[in-house]
């Protein structure tokens, strides 16, 4: 289930909307609760999912003499097979969390550690040994008689269990045996549970023929409005400055209760920008945290000038400098006035559709934008004509030197690993026919290297220009390559590029023998899995398939690849069918 933060997910049960879907669950599942509850929510089931699992630890905690609550939060989209789906429910009724440091053992019944995620049958036989230990109570021992005192078994509270499933829907698709089992889940165990489906269809998108399935309690969830949003965004500022680390943007002092008006002025002018294409809280919120340390910080910027001129005024600080985010304000941040908030809001609004552009699909990160979008100092001091131009010129000089820092983190890997990458680029650029012209050892194979067929002309087809264009494959996308001729291509770069540097080995005495070994080895092997897992090569076949050749694809752009290439000493654009 998607991760929501704290303050947010308590903002979000103090709205009417999830209020009610709160106070209904809560007091269905306190009460005599229906086997199955459907949840229909047509905005973001991510969001009532969160509220539906808060509610439930709320009245877990609740030690009620008469009823004890256990459940279960899984997502669909997580649990995409059956044994995965098995272990996570258990795990979560039982309230088992496999460690590590005991080999992540699921969560056993028995010493002999039993399985319970082999069918559906041993599942159903998981959460019936958990109502049994739960259930289990020790004897009362009643001496009011005569004679020997007799057990009285002591009158235990009614156990319920609860298993909640966000994007349902998924069930279908990747889960379809078990679609018809969960909603008789009570049936098929005999037992006090309550299956919960929380989706963004409706039921009748997912429900199985035939009327297989029972008919649910159904519950909606209304539309979020506009000021609901708002109001969301705005309660989960915090109450606290976030603690200050070394790695961090933010300034100290971003948030601070001072700025609460100014966030929720702030929180409108993103909504106004990102509401046509997005209104989910949690992406508004991430949006937010990203672009809210660069709003702020020409305020912040501002006052601590202001107060460094008063303190240097009576003598009590270096004329030279006032530091950023060194010198807390505290309780000498007042709130900006009308005429900066206004500015502020010109000034920044532009860059609000670039960060939606960027962080909805995760094209970087909040903690990334942040510090490549910082404003220069002191711009509120400019003037108003100018402010635009050095924002833009600050931000696309933080851009540069942030790509140019950057590296994709390819400056850790291996030697070999590297060479990989500038194959697999070549692979996936060249076609396989040019091969032998680009990266032929002989003198013949070497003098073709640039020659291209030159014809006569063709006679263009009536009703045609005959001005066919032909797109470069770079910009076509990598294609799929066998792992031979990756190999083959690999073999050819160490022999050109690294056999002047490798330490001199008396065994090979042949022309390429020691390429030929250094090819042949795991570790090679071992550094395409890892790149595979890197998403740096892009594995096409699928891993199950025996029968035939692995077939991959890169993972890189032009540009990488040419870092790369640089590093080992290769002219990559001597190597490429269509060079740059």
């Amino acid at each position: 289930m998607g991760s929501v933060s704290p303050s947010l997910r308590d903002a979000l049960a103090q709205i009417s909307e999830y209020e009610m879907v709160s106070s209904h669950l809560s007091a269905l599942l306190l009460s005599y609760p229906p086997s199955f509850i459907f949840v229909h929510d047509p905005d973001n089931s991510r969001l009532t999912s969160s509220v539906i699992a808060s509610a439930l630890h709320f009245l877990a905690l609740q030690h009620d003499t008469h009823l004890n609550i256990a459940y279960a939060c899984l997502s669909a989209v997580a649990c995409f097979s059956p044994r995965i789906f098995y272990d996570s429910a258990l795990n979560s009724l039982a309230g088992w969390t496999p460690d590590w440091d005991n080999g992540a053992l699921n969560w056993s019944a028995s010493a002999d550690g039993g399985r319970y995620n082999e069918n559906f049958d041993a599942f159903v036989h998981g959460v019936q040994a958990i109502h049994a230990r739960a259930t289990a109570a020790p004897a009362k021992v009643d001496g009011t008689g005569k004679g020997k005192e007799k057990a009285i078994p002591a009158k235990q509270a009614t156990f319920r269990m609860v298993l909640v499933i966000d994007r349902a829907e998924r069930l279908r698709d990747t889960l379809p045996e078990l679609l018809v089992p969960l909603t008789r889940l009570a049936e098929m165990t005999n037992l006090d549970i309550t299956t919960i489906f929380v989706s963004e269809n409706q039921w009748q998108d997912i429900r199985p023929p035939l009327r297989a399935c029972p008919e649910p309690y159904y519950i909606d969830v209304p539309y979020l409005s506009k000021q609901a949003t708002l109001d969301v965004l705005e309660a989960s500022f915090p109450q606290a400055p976030p603690p200050v680390s070394s790695s961090s943007a933010a300034d100290p002092d971003a948030y601070h209760p001072v700025l609460k008006r100014l966030y929720a002025y702030f929180l409108a002018t993103i909504y106004s920008t990102c509401g046509p294409f997005t209104h989910d809280p949690a992406e508004l919120a991430y949006i937010a945290t990203a672009c809210w340390p660069g709003f702020v910080q020409p305020v912040l910027d501002a006052q601590r000038r202001q107060l460094h001129g008063a303190q240097t005024d009576h003598g009590d600080a270096d004329v030279d400098e006032y530091p950023r985010k060194t010198n807390h304000l505290g309780d000498a941040l007042t709130p900006p006035s009308e005429d900066v908030r206004l500015r502020l809001i010109r000034l920044f609004t532009p860059s609000l559709t670039a960060a939606l552009e960027a962080l909805y699909p995760r094209l970087t990160h909040a903690a990334h934008w942040a510090r490549t979008h910082a404003p220069p100092p002191d711009l509120l001091t400019l003037h108003p004509a100018q402010a635009p131009q050095a924002l833009s010129a600050h931000t696309a000089t933080l851009a540069l030197a942030a790509q140019a820092n950057a590296g994709g983190g390819l400056e850790a890997l291996p030697r070999m690993a590297k060479f990989v990458l500038v194959a697999a680029f070549l692979a996936s650029t060249n076609p396989a026919r040019s091969d032998v012209r680009m990266f032929g050892r002989g003198p013949d194979e070497r003098a073709k290297r640039r020659r291209r067929k030159v014809g006569t002309p063709r006679k263009p087809k009536p009703g045609t220009t005959g001005t066919a264009v032909k797109i470069p494959q770079r910009l076509l996308g990598p294609t799929t390559f066998p792992l031979d001729r990756l190999i083959a291509i690999l073999g050819v770069l160490l022999e050109e590029n690294d056999a002047d540097v490798r330490p001199a080995v008396s065994q090979y005495t042949l022309p390429g023998e020691y390429t030929e070994m250094e090819i042949s080895r795991v570790a090679l092997y071992a550094n395409i899995v890892e790149l595979t897992s890197m998403r740096l090569l892009v594995r096409t076949s699928p891993a199950d398939r025996l029968d035939g050749t692995p077939m991959y694809k890169c993972g890189i752009g032009y540009e990488l690849a040419g870092k790369v290439a640089r590093e080992l000493g290769i002219v990559l654009n001597d190597l490429m069918y269509e060079p740059l």
